[in-house]
């Protein structure tokens, strides 16, 4: 997620980067792939060397239990491209850098460290955590494994899709290979590296027998989570080329992770989450993790004197603008959260129980809606206090030390009448001696019943539901059974209960 922003008017949006998918996401109503939970999301990340990358990439890892890691692949955007080491001249009219007052002329790159290696750098930090990490969930996966799912993707120029690379045919095969399910394939950056696998899909296959059936194969696996069009690819290709990929929806009651969250916030809580001693004392300190995530004023920059990243030094306004940076987002106090502008691609397949990813139901990063009166519950807190938690985990072997997810025992899913009542009864456990656990039942916006309705008691897990006498048989009714733990940063899981309304 980058100079998107520059726009302020999407400021109204609490979650600028929804309003960006929201705008691509048109095809959803085509029929959604994903009609159930699976074990473990299978994940490809395109990202490029932006500060919100490299935050984003380190949640990302810390949360690799949750999900199988198919790729971590280098790629390039309007913002960021390294050019072909030949000196080729690059310009593309309208950029961030073809304005009035710049004196930018064609060039050979554009905002790339010749030495940038970011995402490596977040797999060693989490090389250094693994032994500590997998003492608190044997899920994690090794750094062998991970290491080996990270390649070079089409990085020279902006929207540049016109060769094959090491990152594009790692998707590419990906999306051949045989195994079912899904594939989640993200784009922090541009399009241009995926865009690349599917064109060299069609370029090899098109013209021999059996394409129509492995394009169907292919466009059903596929399912892209973008952070905005940094390419115009999707505008200019994927969509046209390949309309019947869809666009994984978000956007309604995600919690605020861009440049622009610690001034829009408005509880006292929020503030508080994103402020530089909560962040110092639950990120920063935090072994390698903590020393590599961004924040203001931390002295680093991903490309020397890099005009459009003020970010990193502390300085004032004044003393910015006179060495020339373009101050596209207000300065904040030093060591204040910077952005996390990409983490809401993946927050909906983080394993919490919401499975956010299924048809439109929706998680931590939101669901699509038409709505534009629904409640939410705020879900920073959570999503905070996990990433804390597992960051205490990186540099903690001590398991009794740590906290834990609460856990939920229950039915899912089940079909009852209009005016029928039910018994649900649900365990919740704590795997740390001496935590308890409170649970609270709330109704979730995407059920297709959409009056307010709740249980008889939302402060059991052991309670009854009368099912409203005006639903219609074929309506869905969402309720979530969420367990909180009270740890020093507390820990919450969820239980998503479906009720289908029969005749």
């Amino acid at each position: 997620m980058k100079k998107l922003f520059l726009t302020l008017g999407f400021l109204c949006s609490g979650l600028i980067a929804s309003a960006q998918i929201l705008s691509v996401a048109q095809n959803y109503s085509d029929g959604w792939p994903v009609k159930a939970p699976v074990e473990k999301p299978r994940v490809i990340i395109t990202a490029d060397p932006e500060l919100d990358d490299n935050n984003s990439m380190i949640r990302f890892l810390l949360f690799s239990t949750d999900y199988k890691i198919e790729g971590l692949i280098y790629t390039s955007s309007q913002f960021h491209w390294k050019g072909d080491g030949k000196g080729t001249l690059h310009w593309v009219s309208g950029r961030e850098y073809d304005k009035p007052g710049l004196n930018f002329k064609p060039m050979t790159h554009y905002r790339w460290d010749s030495d940038n290696r970011f995402i490596d750098d977040c797999v060693d930090a989490y090389e250094k955590a693994y032994p500590n990490l997998v003492k608190h969930d044997s899920r994690y996966p090794t750094p062998a494994y991970i290491r080996s799912k990270v390649a070079w993707g089409n990085v020279e120029f902006d929207g540049d899709f016109s060769k094959d690379t090491p990152g594009s045919e790692l998707i590419k095969k990906v999306l051949l290979d045989d195994e079912p399910g899904p594939v989640f394939v993200e784009a922090w950056g541009g399009c241009s590296t995926i865009a690349r696998a599917l064109k060299s899909i069609d370029d090899i296959y098109s013209q021999q027998p059996g394409y129509e059936a492995l394009r169907k194969k292919v466009t059903e696996k596929c399912v892209l989570y973008l952070s905005g069009d940094q390419d115009n690819l999707y505008t200019n290709y994927i969509r046209p080329y390949w309309p019947e990929i869809k666009v994984a929806p978000t956007g309604v009651g995600s919690p605020s992770l861009t440049f622009f969250s610690p001034m829009m916030a408005k509880t006292d809580l929020d503030k508080q989450l994103y402020s530089a001693a909560w962040i110092s004392e639950n990120v920063r300190s935090k072994g390698m993790f903590g020393e590599i995530y961004r924040v203001w004023g931390d002295g680093k920059q991903f490309a020397k004197g890099d005009i459009f990243d003020p970010f990193g030094l502390d300085k004032t306004k004044e003393e910015l603008e006179a060495m020339g940076y373009q101050l596209w987002c207000p300065l904040q106090p030093k060591g204040t959260f910077i952005a996390e502008g990409d983490t809401f691609c993946f927050l909906n397949l983080i394993d919490n129980g919401l499975y956010g990813y299924v048809q439109n139901w929706g998680g931590w990063a939101g669901y699509l809606s038409d709505s534009k009166e629904v409640k939410t519950p705020n879900f920073l807190p959570p999503v905070m206090y996990g990433f804390a938690e597992r960051l205490n985990w990186s540099v903690n072997p001590d398991v009794a030390a740590c906290n834990h997810y609460p856990v939920i025992t229950g039915l899912t899913s089940l079909t009852a009448k209009p005016g029928e009542t039910l018994k649900l009864k649900y365990t919740v456990t704590d795997p740390d001696k001496g935590q308890k656990v409170s649970v609270n039942w709330w109704k979730h916006p995407s059920s297709s019943y959409e009056a307010d309705c709740n249980v008889n008691d939302p402060a059991l897990a052991n309670t009854t539901f009368t099912v409203p006498a005006d639903a219609k048989a074929g309506q869905e009714i969402h309720l979530i059974l969420e367990a909180t733990d009270n740890g020093n940063h507390p820990l919450n899981r969820y239980n998503r209960l479906v009720i289908t309304v029969s005749e």
